[in-house]
C-alpha cells in the first residue's frame, strides 16, 4: 500500500526545514507526499521561496507519517484553531507524527508532547518544557511513534531516522548514498557546545526577538488549556 507522508506547509515555513526531508521520503518507493494548508494558494515561504500546496485541511487522507516543518511562521500556528485542529485530527491514526526545528512547538501547542521526549532547534528549546515536553538536546530523537528533529538541518537526519524505520536500513542507507549525504562543514559551528561563545552570542541576539514573541505566545496557548 503506498505510503502517504504529508508536510504542514504554512506562510513562513523554512524552506530546508521542509525540502531536506522532503528530497528523502519523496525518493522512497511507493510513497505519496503532500505539502498540505488550509489553501492551494502559493505561500512565501521564510526566505522568499514560493511553495504551493497540494492538499488541504479538509481533502487530506489519514497519513501515516505527519510531519510539521519550523519557520519563522511558527508562532501565528500555536494559536491557530484550524491548524492545530488537523494535527490533532491526524495524529491518532498516524504511524509516526515527527516535527523538523520549531514545528515541535505547533506539536506542543496541538497538546502532543505532554510527557513525551523532544527536541527543537537549540535557540528556542526552552519553549518546549512549558508544553509538558521532556526537553532532549540531541540531534533526532524520538519517543515510541514521536520523532522529533534539531533544527534545520537536522531534517535530512530526521528523514533518514524515519526512512530507516520504513523502508529499512539498507534502503535508507541507499538513499543517503544517493544524495550524497556526506556532511563536512568548513566550519564547527553547527552547534553552541561547539561555536566560538561570539558567535554564539551573535546568533542569540539576531533570534532574541522571535524567542521573546514565542514565549509570549506559548505563555498564552499554555494558560488557556
Amino acid at each position: 500500500m503506498t505510503l502517504q507522508i504529508g508536510f504542514l506547509l504554512f506562510p513562513q515555513v523554512q524552506p530546508l526545514d521542509l525540502c531536506g526531508p522532503y528530497d528523502v521520503f519523496a525518493s522512497m518507493p511507493d510513497t505519496n507526499v503532500r505539502l498540505v494548508w488550509k489553501t492551494r494558494e502559493p505561500l512565501m515561504s521564510a526566505t522568499g521561496m514560493l511553495l504551493t500546496p497540494d492538499t488541504v485541511f479538509d481533502d487530506c487522507p489519514q497519513l501515516d507519517v505527519l510531519c510539521v516543518p519550523g519557520g519563522s511562521g511558527v508562532g501565528p500556528l500555536l494559536e491557530d484553531e484550524a491548524t492545530l485542529a488537523f494535527v490533532r485530527r491526524q495524529a491518532p491514526g498516524a504511524r509516526y507524527v515527527s516535527s523538523v526545528c520549531t514545528g515541535a512547538l505547533v506539536l506542543g501547542a496541538a497538546g502532543l508532547l505532554q510527557g513525551r521526549r523532544a527536541t527543537t532547534h537549540w535557540a528556542f528549546h526552552e519553549l518546549l518544557e512549558p508544553f509538558g515536553a521532556i526537553a532532549v538536546k540531541e540531534r533526532v530523537v524520538r519517543d515510541g511513534s514521536l520523532i522529533t528533529g534539531g533544527g534545520i538541518t537536522a531534517g535530512i537526519d530526521f528523514a533518514l531516522t524515519l526512512a530507516a524505520e520504513l523502508i529499512g536500513d539498507e534502503a535508507a542507507q541507499a538513499l543517503q548514498l544517493e544524495l550524497e549525504y556526506a556532511p563536512a562543514p568548513p566550519f564547527d559551528a553547527g552547534s553552541p557546545d561547539s561555536a566560538p561563545p561570539a558567535v554564539v552570542e551573535r546568533v542569540r541576539q539576531l533570534n532574541a526577538a522571535a524567542l521573546a514573541r514565542r514565549k509570549q505566545i506559548v505563555e498564552r496557548v499554555t494558560q488557556k488549556h
